[in-house]
């Protein structure tokens, strides 16, 4: 076996994950830990100032309910999210999300975020529930809030180092173990509690994206499932699983189109001109009562774009020139300020990418796209998981005391069904529009929550040494394949012993794309596509078991596509399992092209125990009218 040297640390708290959530969790864990006497640790994948969704900006805060204003409620943020989701989110804890997420927002801006100011001091906003900032080193000043809140308590933090599985012991979480990607080390971390908020995942599916963009994505393309496949692992309850969420965004560069429909009250149309909206607006009807709901689910207005595309009416333009004369005509009758008018919406134009997808910024330039000038086109990305954005996957945690349905706690805010192991961000299921802003207030819930579980349950559990080992081995497989078989063959990537890790993602997604409702498919599938997509997935999974690994980076990528192959699996089972088609402009099921509200108006649940998968219809229970 690699001899990497193996490093034990111990803590009471473990914060396993980088990004928005992990960070928030970071500053009120380490808050509350240190009236505690206990230690908080955070080990994260990347390096903190850059890491997670955030990690290349924003220039949106995309969840700020204003409650002080009195012109917005958590009641409307409920609603709002729980239409999103054509009916299928967790009240109890969208709202505790909502009551919690200006804080969070307050505390930005204290940490030197820059939100955008109108002339009277007030927040510019984008849309009901988003503002608009100067979010280029929005992740920054984040992530120093974060560490300084650790340093405080004596806390510590383990950057470029990479979770592979779970350490359990029965029924609790123990730690968890992973590899450093910069040096020979296997790290074994024992807690009393541990938090997951290891992201979503990306590249399950094809990108539209190849060859020279084959890295990009609209989320970050290094979130390989980490967190449903820890959390798996462990035995934690699932669900949403089959909600993917499809983001229309600029073609080919995914740049953002919030701040165009939002801010700029651009339209889009078809290449005939025609604007789909609005043509295909009796289509709605058919997916009441939400699709007759304002503002209409974001997956039916995807829905209504791909009808145009299915029936030939390509590509979609997003008419930037239209949207930016509309504004500046305002000023039509002062030359002067109609030009300077001009200048500033061309301004907040490229903003909005260089914020935070400075590739479509690079992209026009490329093509010589002046936005007050000509359309770019817009289409529908490949599928992703997020828990925190329009989707909905993530683990099965209990909600708030004071909030919950008692069938929806068990103790612990934000904790999943195994016991001491907490989620936050992507990792949470059923509670979706949380986004940055979100996510970190969550992280917040959920590390204060993991305090008072520690101080319950002040005892560290054990750790077997023959369990260590076991994972141990299984996570330097990859290393030990390669130094066994590399001389095989003049060729590292092509040996009959071993597979690299690009060969094996791409036909993760080769199965995904083709059979699972990816861009290929026009996003649709059927019972017995599925089911020869698990077919092949099966076969896939034997194969995972001789991934080699060059080099840290390559057993990184070895580990990222064995979690992405476990995240499609549990997708392409709960697709199964859901018979009808409730989210279309994410995913279309043929054999079952209608919404049943009688039968399947409920979660999906799921579970991965004693190498058996169970699934299971769980009641949706509204607080909220």
């Amino acid at each position: 076996m690699a001899n990497f040297e193996t490093i034990e640390v111990t803590t009471d708290i473990l914060l396993c994950g980088g990004g928005m959530a992990a960070c928030g969790a970071a500053v009120e864990a380490s808050y509350w830990a240190n009236k505690n006497g206990l230690k908080v640790t955070l080990v994260d994948k990347a390096a903190m100032d850059r890491s997670g969704a955030v990690a290349m900006g924003l220039s949106a805060i995309n969840q700020y309910v204003d409650i002080n204003s009195g012109n917005n409620t958590c009641e409307d943020y409920v609603r709002y999210v729980r239409t999103d989701l054509m009916g299928v989110a967790r009240d109890d804890l969208v709202y505790d999300i909502a009551r919690h997420v200006d804080s969070s927002v307050h505390l930005f801006e204290k940490w030197g975020l820059p939100i955008w100011l109108d002339a009277d001091g007030k927040y510019v906003h984008e849309g009901r529930w988003q503002l608009m900032i100067n979010g280029e080193s929005y992740k920054v000043i984040v992530a120093e809030a974060a560490k300084n809140a650790l340093a405080q308590n004596g806390g510590e933090y383990f950057e470029r180092v990479f979770i592979t599985y779970p350490l359990l012991d029965g029924d609790r979480i123990a730690g968890a173990v992973g590899f450093s990607t910069r040096e020979e080390k296997f790290y074994v971390f024992k807690a009393k509690a541990v938090l997951a908020a290891m992201g979503g995942a990306v590249h399950v599916f094809k990108p539209r994206s190849a060859g020279e963009g084959l890295g990009r994505a609209w989320y970050p393309p290094w979130n390989s499932g980490s967190s449903l496949y820890f959390t798996l692992m462990a035995g934690a309850e699932q669900t949403c699983q089959e909600v993917r969420f499809i983001p229309v965004r600029f073609k080919d560069a995914y740049g953002p189109v919030g701040a165009w429909f939002l801010l700029f009250k651009s339209r889009a149309t078809n290449a005939m001109g025609g604007e789909y909206m609005v043509e295909r607006k009796p289509e709605l009807e058919n997916w009441a009562p939400y699709g007759l709901a304002k503002p209409i689910p974001a997956n039916l207005r995807n829905y209504l774009g791909m009808l145009d595309e299915f029936e030939g009416k390509g590509p979609i333009y997003m008419r930037t020139e239209e949207a930016i004369q509309k504004i500046a005509n305002q000023y039509a009758d002062d030359p002067k300020a109609f030009k300077k008018k001009m200048k500033e919406l061309e301004a907040e134009a490229w903003e909005d990418f260089l914020d935070m997808t400075i590739s479509q910024a690079i992209l026009w330039a490329g093509t010589n796209v002046q936005p007050e000038e000509k359309s770019s086109e817009i289409a529908a990305a490949e599928p992703y998981f997020i828990g925190s954005h329009s989707g909905a996957s993530g683990a099965w945690v209990s909600g708030p005391k004071d909030l919950a349905p008692a069938d929806y706690f068990w103790g612990y805010e934000y904790m999943s069904t195994v016991k001491g192991l907490f989620c936050a961000g992507d990792a949470s299921g059923a509670s979706s529009h949380k986004f940055s802003s979100g996510s970190h207030a969550e992280g917040r819930a959920a590390g204060k929550s993991m305090v008072r579980f520690v101080m319950d349950n002040n005892t560290l559990p054990n750790v077997d040494a023959a369990q260590v080992a076991d994972l141990k081995a299984k996570t330097l497989k990859p290393i030990d394949l390669f130094t066994e078989f590399g001389g095989k063959s003049s060729d590292p990537d092509i040996n009959p012993e071993f597979m690299k890790p690009k060969m094996f993602m791409f036909r993760l997604q080769k199965i995904m794309d083709e059979y699972a409702a990816g861009v290929t498919a026009g996003f649709k599938t059927n019972e017995a596509k599925l089911n020869r997509a698990l077919e092949l997935l099966g076969w896939l999974k034997e194969d995972s078991e001789k991934l080699a690994a060059q080099d840290l980076h390559e057993l990184m990528r070895c580990h990222e596509n064995i979690q992405r192959m476990w995240q499609a699996e549990t997708h392409v089972r709960t697709i199964l399992f859901r018979q009808e088609t409730r989210w279309p402009g994410y995913y279309f099921r043929s054999d079952y092209p209608t919404m049943n509200e009688a039968d399947w108006k409920c979660f999906v649940n799921c579970s991965f125990k004693g190498g058996n998968w169970e699934f299971k219809k769980v009641p949706i229970l509204t607080i909220v009218d």
